[in-house]
C-alpha cells in the first residue's frame, strides 16, 4: 500500500473564497483536491460544474480528484477532463456500461474511479477492478457535506483491499469519503484505505496544515 493521501474535500469550503481556500489547504500539505459534483437527480443536491472547475483549476498545482455524482456521466466525461480533471470517479450505480465508461475516462487522460453507495456490495465491481486505478467506498450516503460516518462500510473496503491483493493489484488505491476526521480515519487505513476525502474536518478546524498532519500520522500508525 501506498503512504496515506488526504483530499479536502471543497464542498465544505467556503464557496465565495474557492481560490483561496485552494492555495490555504495546498500551503497546509494536502495531496489532492477533492471535487464533488451533484447533478440534483442521482443524488438532491447540486454543486460545482465543468466552468468552475476550470476556473479554479490554477490556483492549485495539486491534482483534482472529481467525483461525479451525476446520471450518465458518460456525457460529460470529457468536459471534466478538459476543464482540469486529473482523476474522474464515476459511481457503479449510474454506469450500466461500466467498462466502457471507464475506459472513455482513460482516453480522455484521466485516472479512472468507479464509486460505491453504502448500500452497494463490493462485489458489484470485482469485474473492473483490473481497469481502474481507485476504488472510493463512500462511508454515508451521498449527496451532502457533514454526515456521519456508517462504520459497517469497514468490512466493505476490506473485502475490496483482499481483492485487490487476490488479483494482484496492489496499486491500487481505495479512497474513502464521508464522516471522516480524526477519530475515523485510523479504523479504515487498517482496514485497508489509502486516500482519504475530508470535507468539515479540514476546512471548519482552525489549524488547516495541523489537521491535515494529525490525519496522515493517524492513518499511518
Amino acid at each position: 500500500m501506498t503512504n496515506p493521501l488526504i483530499a479536502p474535500s471543497i464542498l465544505a469550503a467556503d464557496f465565495s473564497h474557492l481560490n483561496e481556500a485552494l492555495v490555504a489547504v495546498d500551503n497546509a500539505g494536502a495531496d489532492w483536491i477533492h471535487v464533488d459534483v451533484m447533478d440534483g437527480h442521482f443524488v438532491p443536491n447540486l454543486t460545482f460544474g465543468p466552468p468552475v472547475i476550470k476556473a479554479i483549476r490554477d490556483s492549485t498545482k495539486l491534482p483534482f480528484d472529481v467525483h461525479l455524482m451525476i446520471e450518465k456521466p458518460e456525457l460529460s466525461i470529457e468536459q471534466y477532463a478538459k476543464a482540469g480533471a486529473d482523476r474522474i470517479t464515476v459511481h457503479a450505480e449510474a454506469c450500466p456500461h461500466l467498462h466502457r465508461t471507464l475506459s472513455q475516462i482513460t482516453e480522455c487522460g484521466a485516472k479512472s474511479g468507479v464509486a460505491l453507495n453504502p448500500s452497494t456490495p463490493a462485489s458489484a465491481i470485482d469485474h473492473v477492478l483490473h481497469l481502474t486505478d481507485m476504488v472510493l467506498v463512500m462511508t454515508v450516503n451521498p449527496g451532502f457535506g457533514g454526515q456521519a460516518y456508517i462504520p459497517t462500510m469497514l468490512d466493505k473496503i476490506r473485502a475490496i483491499r483482499n481483492k485487490a491483493e487476490e488479483l494482484g493489484l496492489s496499486d491500487l488505491h481505495i479512497q474513502v469519503d464521508g464522516g471522516i476526521s480524526a477519530t475515523t480515519i485510523a479504523e479504515v487505513a487498517q482496514a485497508g484505505a489509502d486516500v482519504f476525502v475530508a470535507g468539515s474536518a479540514i476546512f471548519k478546524s482552525q489549524d488547516y496544515a495541523q489537521t491535515i498532519a494529525q490525519m496522515r500520522q493517524l492513518a499511518t500508525l
